[in-house]
């Protein structure tokens, strides 16, 4: 007996299926404040490493690396509260951003720092010298987001363009993944296996009708895992083992608890005047750009995964006007990297199949409580990174499926769709590997010109995978028989959520609070 056409195939759907809390619903107080904590705990992992790599290299000491914690994780909070009520209004984490690593290193090795013989003089003046060019860089995100530009670039989107993009929000990280696991396998590996194991084989099992493993599988499960760390540390597993290992197994090698005050109240120019270049601030523009292309990626997976329609361009604008606010309170701080949406805490929305907005504010209230009370923050800063990055394996993956999910609205029986799909995937991966293995290799980039602002901006750029697939996806999309192929690149389905009129439900989840629609109509 024949198949039935329906049977075969499923039809497509503007908002997912499955979540149990979606963005303007919410779970109970005391189940709210859980879930809140663990997307806390899991911001940290990127709170703690950017800044534990980049404050030796500039002379800092574990005091200056816990300040810097603090004060990242202060802003982080007070960025994600302003996303959450005023910006794109879904549950997004703002956090720190990777892109900025090649700018801020850039600086770093600027001779006119490098030559400051006192260690502590010469990570102050840099500290200045990156808040200086992030306060001039966040312009672009600013300009960019209020005027509306972004949402006019934005209509050259489309669900196939979008794929790629959103996809490598995710994939683009893999380096962040297992290869990060695999320095510390006795951790990382029972880590990943715990975690996939209460989130989905034991998803269903229940404690009060609430399905306590799948809700919470993160948070036990690093716990369990941190718990298992300490008793190898103390029972002196480590003792004989090279630094390295060390430094990525170790409970007690961050020195964050040692060095942290009990109470600290980060405020902006704490480190002194920040200091201005025009070199430093081009090359930190073209990270701010990078910033804006994975935001937009990591915004769309996000209205997916809060069973909410994909933003309309103006909000879309809107949230990068904020976020270019979070990046020049980046820049005041003293945060030493920009802003960017989280993307594990995205992923984080599908584990736990709740994409509430209450969530996320709840957990931007304990970046900031934990940033003030540095004892007690330094605590859980001090879970060793490999157990994030296992739980980055499963959340970044989740991701990038998201963003595979926008084919079902495109026809991929069209060779134009395949190959646009396929050679932005590759490209995407590739050039980057390509960027980071020569630079491996020869301790410089590929772009190595006397000008240093232009070979930052290059470098930055393309050392972003979802940056390259945008480039490639979007001209591709947009100049090969793009006429002709409205139906095929999702159109008619995505036409409706560009204007904010255009779907009933858009004022549900995005209109703003405080009645502030009347002083800002959508457009």
């Amino acid at each position: 007996m024949a198949a039935k056409p329906e049977e075969i195939s499923h039809p497509p759907m503007d908002q997912l299926q499955g979540l149990e809390y979606c963005i303007d619903s919410n779970p109970s107080w005391g189940e709210a404040i859980a879930l809140g904590f663990q997307h806390y705990i899991l911001a940290l992992g990127t709170a703690v490493m950017i800044p534990s790599f980049l404050v030796p290299l500039m002379g800092g000491t574990d005091g200056d690396k816990v300040r810097v914690v603090q004060t990242l994780l202060f802003v982080e909070g007070i960025n994600t509260l302003l996303q959450t009520l005023f910006g794109t209004r879904l549950p997004t984490v703002i956090g720190g951003s990777y892109a900025f690593m090649v700018p801020i290193i850039s600086i770093i090795h600027d001779p006119a720092l490098t030559r400051i013989e006192d260690d502590h003089l010469r990570f102050l003046n840099t500290m200045r010298a990156v808040q200086g060019a992030l306060i001039v860089a966040s312009s672009i995100q600013i300009i960019l987001g209020y005027s509306q530009l972004w949402a006019i670039c934005s209509r050259f989107f489309s669900p196939l363009g979008m794929v790629p993009v959103i996809s490598l929000v995710g994939f683009g990280l893999f380096d962040r993944g297992f290869p990060v696991v695999g320095r510390c396998v006795e951790i990382g590996i029972p880590m990943l296996l715990l975690f996939i194991a209460f989130s989905q084989y034991l998803k269903n099992f229940q404690i009060r009708q609430l399905p306590i493993l799948e809700r919470f599988g993160l948070l036990i499960s690093v716990t369990v895992i941190w718990a298992y760390a300490h008793l190898l540390t103390a029972g002196g597993a480590y003792k004989h083992s090279p630094v390295t290992t060390q430094f990525n197994c170790r409970t007690d090698r961050a020195n964050l608890i040692s060095s942290a005050p009990w109470i600290k109240i980060p405020y902006p120019l704490q480190w002194g005047a920040p200091t201005f270049n025009a070199g430093h601030a081009f090359g930190m523009m073209a990270a701010v750009l990078v910033s804006l292309i994975e935001s937009t990626g990591a915004y769309k997976a996000a209205s997916r995964l809060a069973s909410a329609t994909p933003p309309p361009a103006h909000v879309l604008s809107r949230g990068i006007g904020w976020q270019g606010i979070g990046i020049l309170l980046d820049g005041l701080f003293g945060t030493l990297t920009g802003s960017t949406v989280s993307v594990e805490n995205v992923g984080l929305l599908g584990s736990t199949r709740v994409g509430s907005r209450r969530v996320i504010q709840i957990s931007a209230g304990f970046m900031i409580f934990f940033a003030i009370l540095g004892k007690f923050g330094a605590l859980f800063a001090s879970i060793p990174f490999t157990i994030f990055a296992a739980a980055y394996c499963v959340l970044f993956g989740l991701v990038a499926s998201v963003g595979l999910s926008f084919l079902q609205f495109t026809n991929m029986n069209s060779m134009r769709n395949l190959f646009i799909t396929g050679v932005a995937l590759f490209l995407g991966l590739s050039v980057p590997e390509y960027f980071r293995e020569y630079t491996a290799s020869t301790t410089h980039s590929p772009a190595h010109t006397r000008a240093g602002w232009f070979n930052d901006f290059l470098n930055t750029i393309f050392f972003s995978s979802s940056t390259v697939a945008l480039l490639v996806a979007v001209f591709l999309d947009n100049t090969l028989d793009y006429k002709d192929s409205a139906r095929d690149r999702g159109m008619p389905w995505w036409a409706k959520f560009r204007m904010f009129k255009g779907d009933s439900r858009n004022e549900e989840f995005y209109t703003l609070p405080f009645n502030l629609n009347r002083f800002f109509p959508p457009s």
